[in-house]
């Protein structure tokens, strides 16, 4: 287990991401403001693990003492990163335990229902990676995006998860990881993950993956998700939709895996969902250093849509959702599923 985030009681020490694989520094969070920064500045990031970190925000907003200082730390926590949809369910989640609590008690209450919400993570992942697994053949070469493992959650990870167990099950011969530009959070944190793990793994560029699966052997692809519309288009990391037209137009089939908090009913489909545009310095420069002409401009959307047509399945911790579609996914959200 990664010890990436450490609740103190009264402060959340939280590993500092940016700096990974390079040095491994801690940030103390006192406040639900100095939480939300932390998401917002990428210290920590994947949709679970934000979730997480938004409910013990809010257990650090409680010792106010004041459900008027929930409802401020809720506003600065939700706004920081709009497109993951957890920061709003672990919100909702402490303001359920919150509700009917005399203000004395606040402080107590949400840290044992924040506990509690990274516990139940901890769970689900541990479902989904049995769950996924079944997906898998042995021998499998699978390719992932972005960093969906145990630095993106509470626990072993969603898509990384999946590739855990199966290679604990000898499912797996080798992971291809995406670097995932411009963050890199591929080559600077799933590298990182999967290596200390020994399991088998190569960096690829973005661009090489629709090479790979036409030159080489690729069995499936493997990724996480910030925000699943009722319909089933699955949201995540940029380059996430490229990579699903490659799997399909080669015949590889194409996974997401994330818990259900990540799916939002109220949101008909993907054309719904709010994509952050980050700073266009994170795609001009790699670590301050600049990588463009100055004066150059840059676009960054932090995230793209995957329509459902393109996915396989969606493995959840309550059953696996195939085919995709806005049926599947109400029967999954109503416990229909196994």
């Amino acid at each position: 287990m990664i010890k990436h985030i450490i609740w103190k009681k009264n402060s959340l020490r939280v590993l500092d991401q940016r700096l990974l694989p390079r040095r491994v520094a801690y940030i103390d969070c006192r406040t639900a403001e100095q939480v939300a920064r932390a998401i917002k500045d990428m210290v920590l990031r994947g949709a679970p693990l934000i979730g997480c970190s938004a409910a013990y925000g809010m257990a650090l907003a409680a010792r106010k003492r004041s459900t008027t200082a929930l409802q401020a730390a809720a506003r600065v926590l939700v706004a920081s990163r709009p497109t993951a949809v957890n920061l709003a369910h672990a919100v909702d989640a402490m303001f359920r335990a919150a509700a009917g609590t005399p203000p004395q008690r606040l402080p107590a209450v949400l840290a044992r229902a924040a506990e509690a919400y990274f516990r139940s993570d901890l769970d689900y992942n541990r479902r989904m990676g049995i769950l996924g697994a079944r997906l898998i053949r042995k021998g499998s070469r699978v390719i992932t995006h972005c960093n969906a493992g145990a630095l993106a959650t509470s626990g072993i990870g969603t898509a990384l998860g999946v590739i855990r167990e199966s290679f604990r099950q000898g499912k797996i011969a080798h992971v291809y990881a995406d670097e995932t530009r411009p963050y890199l959070q591929g080559s600077r944190l799933t590298l990182w993950e999967l290596m200390g793990e020994g399991i088998p793994c190569t960096l690829i560029t973005d661009s090489m993956a629709a090479h790979l699966m036409k030159v080489s052997r690729i069995d499936a692809v493997i990724v996480g998700s910030d925000r699943i519309a009722a319909n089933g288009d699955v949201c995540n990391k940029i380059g996430t939709y490229g990579l699903a037209i490659a799997a399909r137009h080669h015949k590889v089939p194409f996974y997401a895996v994330a818990p259900t908090s990540t799916i939002d009913p109220a949101t008909p489909d993907g054309s719904r969902i709010p994509i952050e545009e980050r700073s266009a310095a994170e795609v001009l420069e790699i670590s301050g250093i600049p990588i463009a002409p100055k004066g150059a401009r840059a676009r960054h959307f932090g995230f793209d849509v995957t329509p459902a047509r393109l996915v396989t399945a969606i493995v959840t911790e309550k059953g696996v959702v195939r085919p995709v579609n806005a049926s599947g996914i109400a029967k999954i959200l109503a416990g229909m599923v196994r």
